[in-house]
């Protein structure tokens, strides 16, 4: 009986900590926690594509070669103070590169790895009319690599969050840096308090 009374009066505890979850749109734009978000990504890779796209190295390379660059994304680097998947960040840097039908566009190396072990399968086990070749891969002209940086100033529930995103566009061939891209976001966020 004892045991039962405790189950009773422990069930109410279990129900209300448990989490309540609603389906919002994919574009929903809402701020949780004030951290770095889906929504700073996207608007991020969009507007610095597109400058990257409209500078001068762009019209300059295709003047020169007659033909679209091919460019791969390189590493992004999170230097800020919180967690944040980078990933997310170059799929939509690499989708608006694609997107915008301006570049040739290769896959990253961890991808060509995976794409070179199955060209090894191929050349093993499929027939010779549906094999695909070593050595024809395209080789990129330009990497797209990058650093997101955080100041945080915080006093009591108050929080000033400034990001700043900064991509260049690096000739593979010469090393030389042909865009130098920066984009700045800060968020004011003030969390009230609890009361139980």
């Amino acid at each position: 009986m004892k045991k039962l009374w405790i189950v009773l009066l422990a069930a109410p505890l279990v129900f209300a900590c448990s989490p309540k979850v609603k389906r919002v749109e994919t574009n929903l734009v809402k701020d949780v926690s004030g951290g770095w978000n889906d929504t700073d990504a996207q608007m991020v890779a969009q507007e610095m594509i597109t400058d990257c796209l409209n500078s001068g190295w762009y019209s300059k390379f295709l003047t020169q070669k007659g033909k679209e660059p091919v460019v791969i994304v390189g590493t992004v680097l999170n230097n800020t103070m919180e967690h944040i998947n980078t990933g997310v960040f170059v799929e939509e840097m690499q989708r608006a590169l694609i997107n915008s039908a301006k570049v040739d566009f290769v896959a990253s190396a961890a991808e060509r790895g995976e794409i070179r072990t199955e060209r090894l399968d191929q050349d093993e086990f499929a027939s010779e009319e549906t094999r695909k070749a070593f050595g024809r891969e395209v080789g990129a002209d330009f990497m797209l690599s990058g650093v997101l940086n955080s100041v945080v100033d915080k006093a009591k529930s108050k929080s000033l969050v400034f990001y700043q995103a900064n991509l260049k566009m690096i000739n593979l061939e010469t090393n030389q840096i042909v865009w130098n891209g920066q984009k700045q976001i800060k968020k004011y966020v003030k969390n009230s308090k609890v009361s139980w």
